[in-house]
């Protein structure tokens, strides 16, 4: 009825609640959203430019930090590359914390806002710091001019700038994705068709965002004026926090639906006390709430699920449980409602294939490194022109541009006639598969491409940059095969974890998509320290030695190749087994079309 109340003024009564959203959002005062005055696709244009001079500023640090590292920190390649992976990782670990202050407390809104604060301040700092202490001579860290030595002290500062920055990134990455998200009220066919477009729009927003970084920004970087390109990092997250802060009023908003680990706890402890107890064979004995919605801050309900039915304990009504009903002295450490027990069966059923994910980023992750060291030791000039090798990324941005549209304008569609009548397009699970594959490919490209770089490489080289005769543009197919994978692998995990987590999760669901990409960081950082150490056993260079020319990079490219050919097994495996979530009032039939993995 308070939908009813902020929609009156003389209308019907179907009228009024058509007016208002039906997915059970707010507006900035908390009374019910109304569909023509929030969200939608102005809300969600302000979240896309938002995400786009975000990720500006995050990439304008994090595309050529391992140049940084090597030029004017004076750290080998394996050094640097793994405190690459180490950083990036963090940024990702940090996305858990910022999802579970969202869901928990504090709502996305305010979420996003704090940590995005956070992010400007980190970058400040970085760029006071490298202009003030770590840039000396002028001018040092180009190819040609070393730096100085640097203080441990300077070297404290530089660490506390660029892991404040991960934590301002990490902690408002996942919910401005969910926030972006909750414009669009799903319940509504128009807005629900919006709302999966959102995911592909988003994605693309984040790479054009980094386009610039990779391309203007790397540029100046490369060339030694690293200053310059962190104060413009500085400006763009100013910039973006703003424009966020701007669309204050236009935002729909979800309540935050209190601390899951608690939720979670009670589910266990509950199952485990009533562990003895004999199953009804109805499950509809068991503990349940009336209506579509439950009693956690009006999330829609879960329906029962067979899987995992130990947990179902949870939810039996023991003699005990009556009674204390009766006197109104009901604990939820004792008996928990079905949708609550569905909450965690939801999270248990997710995490095979969230782990089937850290392979894959392990792959992403060599853009960020290996590829740059990479392209370093290949021939970077075009007639008196150096190409930045980090810029070479620009080709895997333009890869997911091409690829987003055609993916939405010409595969979908045509998979979608191929299926049956009323079918959607690739599940988002059969497309996580693809991107496997493609990423696969990825691998076996660059390591081709390295074993002709090799070929071509004086391996007596002093200064080994730019010392093979292949050209970096040899790196396009690499770059361009992550870029496609990218496209069925992130945006397919964005959607598939959005629409599997429970209401109150969401965040969680996207922290899950960032947090793979961190454990794939630590897992690449871990694998390359495993290899060197074997690899350089007898006093031999090793796979990735600091000069690359007497190296087998190669070697650890196809290895990659191999272990995402395994997890593509295992992952298919997953897929067929995952059973969706199923929400009051959609029917068996839609849930099916959306995540089955079967052709």
């Amino acid at each position: 009825m308070a939908c009813l109340e902020v929609c009156k003024e003389g209308k019907l009564k179907e009228e009024q609640e058509e007016a208002c959203t039906q997915d059970g959002s707010v507006d900035w005062h908390g009374r019910p959203a109304i569909k023509a005055k929030s969200g939608q696709w102005t809300a969600g244009i302000i979240i896309l430019l938002n995400q786009g001079l975000a990720t500006l500023a995050f990439f304008g640090v994090g595309v050529n930090l391992v140049l940084f590292l090597t030029r004017v920190l004076d750290q080998n390649n394996a050094e640097a590359a793994n405190n690459v992976s180490k950083w990036t990782g963090t940024v990702y670990i940090f996305s858990l914390v910022g999802a579970f202050l969202s869901d928990s407390y504090w709502g996305r809104y305010k979420t996003c806002a704090i940590f995005q604060v956070i992010f400007v301040i980190g970058l400040m700092s970085l760029s006071l710091s490298s202009y003030l202490f770590l840039i000396r001579p002028r001018g040092c860290g180009n190819q040609e001019m070393p730096c100085g030595s640097h203080s441990g002290l300077e070297i404290t500062l530089f660490y506390l700038s660029i892991y404040l920055v991960a934590l301002g990134n990490g902690g408002y990455q996942p919910n401005i994705a969910t926030f972006g998200a909750d414009q669009f009220d799903e319940d509504d066919p128009k807005e629900g068709h919006s709302k999966v477009a959102f995911f592909s729009y988003f994605y693309l927003a984040l790479n054009l965002g980094s386009l610039f970084s990779n391309t203007i920004l790397g540029y100046f970087e490369d060339e030694g004026m690293w200053a310059l390109g962190f104060w413009a990092s500085a400006g763009s997250a100013l910039a973006a926090l703003v424009l966020f802060l701007a669309g204050t009023t236009r935002y729909r908003h979800f309540k935050p639906s209190g601390n899951p680990l608690s939720r979670f706890s009670q589910v266990l402890v509950a199952a485990i006390r009533k562990c003895s107890v004999d199953m009804p064979p109805d499950t509809d004995e068991l503990y349940d709430i009336d209506g579509n919605y439950s009693s956690m801050n009006g999330n829609r309900k879960i329906l029962h699920t067979d899987e995992f039915k130990f947990l179902d304990r949870a939810a039996y009504i023991s003699t005990r449980d009556v009674e204390e009903q009766k006197k109104g002295t009901h604990s939820m450490w004792r008996l928990c409602p079905v949708t609550q027990v569905e909450e965690v069966k939801c999270v248990l059923r997710l995490l095979p294939i969230w782990l089937c994910t850290i392979i894959y980023s392990v792959v992403f992750t060599q853009m960020a490194s290996l590829f740059v060291e990479q392209g370093a030791a290949m021939k970077t000039t075009v007639s008196n022109f150096r190409i930045p090798p980090a810029s070479m990324s620009s080709f895997d941005i333009l890869s997911v541009a091409l690829f987003i549209f055609l993916y939405r304008r010409v595969l979908d569609p045509l998979v979608a006639r191929i299926k049956k009548k009323g079918s959607r397009g690739l599940t988002e699970l059969q497309r996580m598969g693809i991107g496997l594959v493609i990423a696969i490919m990825a691998m076996v490209s660059a390591g081709i491409v390295e074993c002709y770089r090799l070929k071509h490489a004086d391996k007596d080289c002093m200064h080994c940059e730019g010392s093979s005769s292949l050209s970096i543009f040899w790196q396009v197919p690499q770059y361009a095969f992550i870029g496609a994978s990218e496209v069925f692998m992130y945006v397919g995990q964005l959607e598939f974890f959005n629409a599997q987590t429970p209401d109150g999760l969401k965040s969680f669901g996207s922290a899950l998509c960032m947090t793979s990409i961190s454990l794939g960081n630590y897992v690449s950082s871990l694998l390359v320290t495993m290899v060197m150490k074997i690899s350089t056993e007898d006093h031999m260079p090793g796979w990735i030695p600091g000069n690359l020319n007497k190296g087998h990079l190669d070697w650890f490219y196809f290895l990659l190749a191999g272990l995402t050919t395994i997890d593509l097994i295992v992952y298919i495996a997953c897929a067929r087994w995952y059973k969706s979530i199923k929400l009051e009032g959609k029917t068996a039939e839609n849930i099916d079309d959306q995540v089955s993995f079967k052709l």
